[in-house]
């Protein structure tokens, strides 16, 4: 029996005990996000090619993979699930769903295991550090959506990843998505990702990372979808000295519910954790932000700060923003604030009067209100691309 048939044989045995997670004020209850049986991928469309990007997948189709020659010499490895299986099974082992995340924790997770289609394996070896970012975009287009990623930084190695996830087709979807960052000792990760999922697309999509001693995992998250998603973030901070840093932005339109947690827990001393979430909703959206941060008894020395600000330009939208400090431990300096709020209408007079029509002036608001997360992203030319999504997103909204 391989270790992989083993494995799923642990998880379906414990299957029927597990429930689905639970957030607070998160409900998806009624979402049909859990899958019983899940077919394999069938065939995908091809998409075109985008000059700017390095690897393209559809489904569990890898249809672009330019990985410059000398990254291939160094042995850095980017790969389809398939031929991971077939050619690293030993680094799956070890690493898939083992160190940061476990399929025996709840059912989603369980779910996501046993009815896994595809994904990708992204591998940087020991030293190696990538001048250049690794650009990929996923797209969905199954009904039945169920993808991983897995990406293991070596030893002193340092690299920028950037996504985007797209849907192609107007069907309606189911997703269960995993995105897993193993920082081993002294590694440093930038993940920058613009998730659009499209309206007919219902996700649970989590991403989480182990940090090792003196490495750094930081994320920069766009939550742009226009479909019900429930975004699960979560940063482990193992080693001494480790730092994760968590910056999200949201925007809800129409009637559709986002809900964001994110969670950072400082297991090791001297570890650092930040959370900065902003988020803006307009019609009769609803969008709720759980910030948590965890120091567990023995983090001597930690310190963990955060801030949740919601922003809402219409009467008719719901939103929360719910700062969660858990403190196990004496020695340590730990933060939070909160806010949520309508717009402010003498800003927006104050526009209007220097001659912006009012949905014009909203959208500067917005600009002004999410700038802090988006100007904090590595890359000038990221920080343009998620400008230019979060007007679009906006524009679309005011005019539904």
């Amino acid at each position: 029996m391989s270790w992989l048939e083993k494995r799923r044989q642990e998880v379906l045995e414990v299957l029927p005990t597990l429930k689905n997670p639970s957030f607070a004020k998160i409900d998806y209850s009624d979402w049909g996000l859990n899958m019983a049986e899940v077919a394999p991928f069938s065939a995908t469309p091809v998409v075109a090619d985008d000059a700017s990007q390095t690897i393209i997948q559809v489904d569990g189709h890898l249809q672009k993979n330019v990985l410059p020659k000398e990254l291939l010499a160094a042995g850095v490895i980017v790969c389809d699930w398939q031929e991971a299986l077939n050619k690293h099974s030993d680094l799956l082992a070890e690493y898939f769903m083992t160190k940061a995340s476990d399929p025996k924790e709840n059912q989603l997770l369980a779910e996501h295991f046993l009815n896994l289609q595809g994904g990708l394996f992204i591998y940087v070896p020991k030293n190696v550090r990538l001048k250049k970012p690794l650009t990929v975009t996923f797209y969905q287009h199954s009904a039945e959506y169920v993808h991983h990623l897995l990406i293991v930084a070596g030893q002193n190695s340092e690299f920028t990843y950037f996504e985007n996830r797209k849907s192609l087709g107007e069907k309606k979807a189911c997703a269960n998505i995993i995105e897993e960052v193993v920082a081993l000792t002294n590694s440093k990760v930038k993940f920058i990702a613009v998730d659009r999922l499209a309206k007919q697309t219902t996700a649970y999509l989590k991403r989480i990372s182990t940090v090792g001693r003196d490495a750094e995992v930081d994320w920069a998250l766009g939550c742009l979808n226009d479909g019900n998603v429930v975004n699960d973030f979560d940063s482990d901070l193992k080693g001494i000295g480790a730092q994760g840093i968590s910056k999200v932005i949201a925007i809800t339109t129409d009637s559709q519910k986002q809900g964001v947690e994110t969670k950072v827990t400082n297991y090791g001393q001297n570890t650092y954790a930040r959370i900065f979430q902003h988020g803006v909703l307009l019609g009769e959206s609803g969008l709720v932000f759980n910030g948590i941060g965890h120091i567990l008894n023995g983090a001597h020395g930690s310190d963990s700060q955060q801030e949740n600000r919601v922003l809402m330009l219409s009467d008719h939208a719901r939103g929360d923003a719910n700062p969660i400090l858990l403190i196990d431990d004496n020695e340590v300096n730990a933060g939070h604030a909160a806010s949520v709020g309508q717009v402010d209408e003498e800003q927006l007079y104050y526009l209007m009067s220097r001659g912006y029509s009012r949905k014009d002036a909203q959208r500067l608001v917005v600009r002004a209100f999410l700038g802090p997360v988006i100007d904090e992203l590595p890359l000038p030319e990221f920080r343009a691309e998620l400008s230019e999504l979060v007007e679009r997103k906006v524009y679309d909204g005011q005019y539904k």
